[in-house]
């Protein structure tokens, strides 16, 4: 008999009428619902929520890893090839855009931007590409593109929420804690799910971006650092010895043990376990973060400093991680939110800097998973939480000093590489100007349904009860699909 069941035994001596009349009112209706959901709701282990779970069919991936630019890049200054933009640059803006829209600053008649830089085809498949990201653009052919994504959030709190949650509204859960909560970890030493900042700051959303919402908190994203210990404490104080801190870990994990036993609360249950994971990162994360093992050769090929808190440094500690079992790494790079309001975020100088930090690294990272054989089965999307508008920022009428564009909700770029997507492959199109999506639109539910899918989940079925409904990511209110079109 394992802990879960001795606890379930157990709590059987300690349940009254009262307790029977109290829960039952709740218990029945819970029966009801899963006899309804066709057993969809996974029955997790308290003890070991992590443990591997077998997917509803073979997956293309066993792990993500994710790169959200926070601030949203510009996807016509990136991937998005506009020739009749670039016509219309200086023009004012048709009225047939403006009308009934919505914009975070725009007001009054704006001018049409052309792109600012110059596009091209690249590698076998002929992918258009501008020249902003020259080390990116040897491993196009493992893209795949999705050029027809579109948001209904233009601020970038929401908009990061609806594209890693599938809401608006903070409290459900991320994508990362989805995966985890179905995938469970390869490795008992590191947390399923691991998330990597950069650019000084965290993404506007917050750390509801790679919360567990109402899933049990064991499944929510731990916060590593690449500069310094990995988490903060993890290493003991000055006077406690590790043997000590086995002692003392002992000690509490007998006192949760007897609440879970008197009182049946699972998440006490998980508690002992997320103290044991913590005990054992002591060794293994500090391991894995070590950056100073990696090769002279490694450390040239990304632009590595160790030492340093930067994106160049996340994206190696991608590879370390995924190498060791880590199931969704989430890396957020801040500082993409390209006004014109000043020299530091305008498409001149702001985002060729921006350019500048992410290009070798990334390409670095899918050229190291692909030698090492671990890109076949290694999901990596790049994505901001929405697109840039065709026409130059204004505010009250007036231009921004530097050139800029406003958020927009109609038309942004996604890519993704391994983990079971077409290389070399676009999908989706913009208009003439890039203003709207308008073949093949993809929403932020259809981009999950289709994460799930690549996981080896069945989007509908993956669900957890929550509200009186059987919760999915890719939203029980909302219609969504699987683009099939990307999968190869």
């Amino acid at each position: 008999m394992n802990l879960f069941q001795q606890l379930r035994h157990d709590r059987a001596q300690f349940v009254t009428r009262r307790h029977f009349l109290r829960d039952s009112s709740i218990g029945l209706g819970g029966m009801w619902l899963a006899s309804q959901a066709s057993g969809s709701t996974l029955a997790k282990d308290p003890a070991n929520p992590l443990l591997p779970d077998l997917p509803h069919f073979a997956p293309k991936a066993k792990r993500v890893i994710y790169l959200h630019m926070a601030g949203a890049p510009s996807q016509l200054e990136l991937f998005d090839h506009k020739p009749e933009l670039v016509k219309l640059d200086g023009k004012e803006c048709p009225k047939e855009f403006l009308e009934g829209k919505q914009f975070a600053f725009i007001q009054g008649v704006p001018k049409m931007l052309g792109s600012q830089f110059p596009f091209h085809q690249a590698g076998q498949s002929g992918q258009w590409i501008s020249d902003r990201l020259p080390h990116f653009e040897k491993m196009i052919d493992e893209v795949c593109f999705i050029k027809s994504m579109w948001t209904d959030q233009f601020n970038h709190g929401p908009a990061q929420l609806l594209l890693h949650t599938g809401s608006q509204i903070p409290g459900s859960p991320s994508a990362g804690a989805w995966a985890t909560y179905g995938l469970g970890s390869e490795n008992s030493n590191l947390p399923g799910f691991i998330v990597l900042t950069s650019g000084g700051k965290n993404p506007d959303a917050g750390k509801s971006v790679w919360g567990a919402g109402y899933l049990p908190s064991v499944y929510q994203g731990v916060q590593c650092r690449s500069q310094g210990e990995p988490v903060l404490y993890l290493s003991n104080p000055d006077g406690v010895s590790q043997a000590l801190r086995r002692r003392t870990l002992d000690a509490l994990n007998d006192l949760n043990q007897r609440v879970a036993t008197e009182v049946g609360d699972p998440e006490t249950v998980t508690r002992i376990a997320q103290y044991e994971m913590a005990f054992r990162m002591q060794i293994h994360a500090s391991d894995a973060f070590d950056l100073k093992q990696e090769s002279a050769a490694t450390h040239e090929l990304y632009g590595t400093k160790p030492g340093q808190e930067s994106f160049a440094n996340n994206c190696l500690l991608a590879r370390r991680l995924a190498e060791r079992g880590v199931r969704f790494i989430q890396l957020f790079d801040w500082g993409w939110d390209s006004h014109g309001t000043d020299k530091g975020t305008d498409l001149k100088q702001g985002f060729v800097d921006k350019c500048n930090e992410i290009d070798k690294p990334i390409a670095a990272l899918l050229k190291d998973l692909e030698q090492r054989g671990l890109l076949e089965e290694t999901l990596v999307v790049w994505s901001g939480e929405f697109g840039r508008t065709p026409m130059r920022e204004n505010r009250g009428g007036v231009e921004m000093p530097y050139v800029g564009r406003d958020h927009h909700t109609g038309a942004f770029t996604l890519w993704m590489a391994g983990g079971g997507v077409k290389p070399g492959y676009s999908h989706g199109e913009t208009d003439p100007v890039g203003y709207e999506a308008t073949i093949d639109k993809v929403s932020a539910h259809d981009f999950h349904a289709t994460l799930m899918t690549l996981l080896g989940y069945d989007h509908k079925k993956l669900t957890y009860p929550f509200q009186g409904l059987e919760q999915r990511l890719s939203n029980v209110t909302k219609p969504s699909r699987v683009v099939k079109e990307v999968i190869a």
